[in-house]
């Protein structure tokens, strides 16, 4: 699958070791920065998470900073990106299946590595179950 990962100077450290785990698991990653803890605005790499995601060069992103919080706002910035703040791996299977979600966000300062593996794994492996779900989603890509 292709994926691309974003993240600000507080996630560099989780980003990194995502971004190596996911490529041994057999993933394409495109790694849009930021490369090392310098400073750096977290709307800036949501936003070159969602314009990637947008323009179909990934089929799934995923966004990191301190909480999560703040790179996921400015990735659902975009109308083509559906990104859900998670914290173990049933939110995340759920952000798939019932919202069709194509990001995922996780706080580098919040979640260890190894759940954070299990998010992605849950949401990478959990498809759109459609249905009554499908006429919901649909309702998000309406203009508010």
């Amino acid at each position: 699958m292709r994926i691309a990962i974003a993240c600000d100077h507080a996630a560099v450290q989780l980003k990194d070791e995502l971004r190596e785990w996911l490529k041994g698991e057999g993933h394409e990653v495109r790694d849009l920065g930021t490369h090392d803890d310098s400073s750096v605005d977290y709307p800036d790499y949501g936003r070159r998470l969602a314009d990637t995601l947008a323009a179909g060069e990934a089929e799934r992103g995923i966004a990191l900073c301190g909480s999560g919080i703040g790179i996921m706002i400015a990735a659902n910035r975009n109308p083509a990106v559906r990104c859900a703040l998670v914290n173990e791996p049933l939110s995340a299977a759920l952000a798939r299946s019932h919202n069709d979600a194509n990001a995922i966000a996780m706080g580098a300062r919040l979640i260890g590595t190894e759940m954070a593996r299990a998010c992605v794994r849950a949401f990478l492996s959990t498809d759109f179950l459609g249905g009554r779900h499908a006429a919901r989603v649909d309702m998000l890509k309406e203009p508010a």
